[in-house]
């Protein structure tokens, strides 16, 4: 019997350090910790105060006394908070009502002498970039323009492939709009007037509008309730622009104490979300945008990814996600990366599922999402496994991309058994893309059975496509490791791909 010698590398350049973002934003101050582990970002602590720092601002010129003393209460928190975490490196940002206030550099310094907290004063521009890049960090590869709408204003900023333009801030936030701004039909005139001065922002874009922003994510939620929509997650959520004019209209024909009911819209939001559905529809109508996407990644991960461009600019943002939560979970966390290239000659000449870029990036993050349930109870991996993936904080991967990974997890542990009729897969999956859940459900568990979920072990396997045969072939030595189980399950992967199995 062959002898093999434990493997355990790290991935190249992996890392794991905590890091806190504050954004002390017109409407909000919230503070987000991030772990950053390799090249993934994921937020482990997230807290908001709705301190409303701008509210009459427009008029006043001032930063509202009340919003300054539950701002400074929240700061006060936050900085508590990160001491007992013992979470050193920290970053404190504020945005458009400290910049435009003439008392904001006091609040700045009694921010300090209270807290110890050193703030940065965002420009607009410098605000418009920092999200665009923690949109990119959240979708991986853009073409369009990112919008963040905050309380006070609106940013706006182009982004293509991995990189983010130069932005723009427009005085559009709600706050700045509605305290004391125009009403009725002439809110909309006041709309077209700002936007005016984006034009060529807004014609020369790529086709998808990035939205950002908490009043957007309460639009995106009346949205999804509005449609049934099964996959209750914010990030990648996609509309049309037929699809946002329904919500919009449906916005500004309710009251806030019906909007305040829509699950994941809360009350203070609720009286935002007319406002936001009309600028939200003006924004699309002027730039012709094929769609709008909603982005839950935005300022705070720009913020930390602009120190690091590297973070959006090199590796795949699911592929680190999924190998994050991997070395979380799984005892042998090396394993799904030599999972996903065993499995590859298996799927040659298979149809595209999504695009043919795109399959082998989902058949990688799947792999490595084999070993999710190892800790589990048996009886329920597959659904806890399966769940758990559908809605990790990835990024990078879009709702039908999400149902696929899901469903093959599903089938990894519960083989040919379906899935119960209320999974996502059955509205966002088409039925090749199911069937292609289920193969890569199979090969992973037939590599995962071979190999006891040892990447060692693996090596001793290879799979081949010949003509109307799937083969595996087993190195000499090793062939007391096909024990029924597995071979079983090299059977039930050869069904499923329309292959004879030949085992040599």
């Amino acid at each position: 019997m062959r002898r093999f010698s434990p493997r355990r590398p790290a991935p190249e350049g992996y890392s794991r350090r905590d890091t806190a973002v504050i954004d002390v934003g017109s409407n909000s101050v919230r503070m987000v910790q991030f772990r950053l582990e390799g090249r993934a970002l994921w937020p482990v602590f997230n807290e908001k105060v709705m301190a409303g720092l701008g509210r009459g601002a427009r008029d006043s010129g001032q930063l509202h006394p009340e919003g300054v003393e539950s701002a400074l209460r929240a700061l006060k928190r936050f900085a508590h908070l990160l001491d007992a975490k013992g979470v050193e490196d920290r970053h404190v940002v504020a945005t458009a009502a400290v910049r435009d206030c003439a008392d904001g550099p006091d609040f700045i310094r009694q921010v300090h002498d209270e807290t110890g907290l050193e703030v940065e004063i965002l420009s607009g521009e410098e605000e418009g970039r920092r999200s665009a890049i923690g949109v990119l960090a959240g979708i991986g590869t853009g073409h369009g323009l990112a919008g963040d709408l905050g309380g006070s204003s609106l940013e706006l900023t182009p982004v293509e492939a991995r990189r983010a333009g130069p932005a723009i801030s427009l005085p559009l936030g709600p706050l700045a709009m509605l305290n004391g701004g125009a009403a009725g039909p002439d809110l909309k005139d006041a709309i077209d007037d700002a936007l005016a001065g984006a034009a060529p922002q807004l014609e020369m874009s790529g086709p998808v509008f990035y939205a950002v922003g908490g009043a957007w994510r309460a639009f995106a939620h009346l949205a999804m309730a509005l449609d049934d929509y099964p996959l209750v997650l914010l990030h990648q959520y996609a509309l049309t622009p037929a699809q946002v004019a329904r919500a919009a209209d449906f916005a500004v024909t309710q009251s806030e104490a019906s909007l305040s009911n829509v699950p994941g819209v809360s009350a203070k939001r609720a009286a935002l979300l007319p406002y936001a559905a009309l600028l939200l529809r003006r924004i699309l109508k002027k730039g012709r945008f094929d769609k709008v996407v909603f982005s839950a990644f935005g300022l705070r991960e720009g913020v930390v990814c602009a120190r690091d461009l590297r973070l959006i600019t090199e590796g795949d943002p699911l592929l680190a996600g999924a190998e994050a939560l991997a070395r979380q979970a799984s005892p042998e966390p090396e394993f799904g990366s030599a999972l996903a290239d065993w499995i590859e000659p298996a799927f040659a000449g298979e149809p595209a599922l999504f695009s043919p870029e795109r399959d082998p990036v989902l058949r990688a993050a799947c792999a490595r999402l084999a070993d999710l349930g190892g800790r589990m109870h048996p009886d329920h991996r597959a659904e806890l496994a399966s769940t758990q993936t559908l809605y990790a904080p990835f990024g990078g991967v879009n709702h039908a991309e999400r149902a696929f990974l899901a469903l093959t997890v599903h089938h990894r542990y519960a083989g040919r058994r379906l899935r119960d009729e209320s999974c996502p897969s059955r509205r966002l999956l088409d039925e090749t893309q199911e069937q292609g859940a289920l193969k890569l459900g199979l090969a992973l568990r037939l590599g995962a059975a071979l190999s006891g979920r040892s990447a060692p072990v693996l090596e001793a396997f290879r799979l081949d496509r010949s003509g109307q045969e799937l083969v595996l072939r087993v190195d000499p030595g090793s062939e007391g490791l096909v024990i029924e189980r597995a071979r079983s399950r090299f059977d039930a992967l050869s069904a499923a791909l329309g292959l004879q199995p030949r085992v040599i």
